[in-house]
């Protein structure tokens, strides 16, 4: 492999490529897995505003659409974003099945986050007179704000490695060029380059949301 000026920016723009994916998606993902995970505590049996009928439902969608592995829900939402922006290939393409994928997972995270909050802690707001709205922006989310945060790298990473698989679609970023430039092309250097400032990235990721976490976390002072 010669490591010239082209394969550097190459490089370069699969860097690029694959932040926007994963910053655009997760960002989307949150937006809709957010809501989603907070109806699901909320309406629980032991909820502040029990609906059980309607928590079985939607976590039994969110546990459907959790289970079709990625490679197989990326050919199947494929043709949508064909629809809504006009093309299957590329990394704007990648976005809406990385955000549908992305979506469900988070749900669950967020569902995870507030079980670990001390029930004691939402009895005492109920009792104050807080209405649900209230308690969820003012004893769920701050409560939770550290786990949060942690479950947010997580979410990340995973639709980081996500974002790679995509590669095989011609998705863009650096499991492109690792699958396209490095596997196909019999050029392995390549590949572990792309491979390792994924894995990089991954770390760096992992460590802002630790030290966000712990910094967050009022139990740690």
């Amino acid at each position: 492999m010669t490591f010239d000026a082209t394969t550097i920016n190459m490089l370069k723009t699969g860097i690029w490529e694959t932040f926007y994916m994963v910053l655009l998606s997760s960002f989307l993902a949150y937006v809709i897995g957010m809501p989603l995970g907070i109806i699901l505590v909320v309406t629980d049996t032991d909820g502040i505003h029990p609906i059980p009928l309607l928590q079985k439902i939607l976590g039994l969608v969110i546990n459907l659409m959790r289970s079709v592995p990625f490679l197989i829900l990326l050919f199947i939402v494929l043709p949508l974003s064909k629809i809504i922006i006009g093309t299957r290939i590329g990394s704007p393409a990648i976005i809406i099945p990385l955000t549908i994928a992305a979506a469900p997972y988070i749900a669950r995270v967020v569902e995870s986050s507030f079980r670990e909050i001390d029930a004691g802690v939402i009895e005492a707001a109920k009792s104050m007179g807080a209405s649900t709205w209230q308690i969820i922006w003012k004893v769920l989310l701050p409560e939770s704000k550290p786990s949060l945060l942690l479950g947010a790298a997580l979410a990340i990473t995973t639709i980081l490695s996500y974002s790679a698989m995509a590669g095989f679609t011609g998705g863009g970023g650096l499991g492109a060029i690792a699958i396209n430039y490095g596997y196909y092309r019999y050029e392995p250097e390549l590949m572990w380059i792309a491979v390792i400032l994924l894995v990089v990235m991954v770390q760096i990721i992992q460590e802002i949301g630790t030290r966000l976490s712990k910094k967050s976390d009022k139990r740690i002072r």
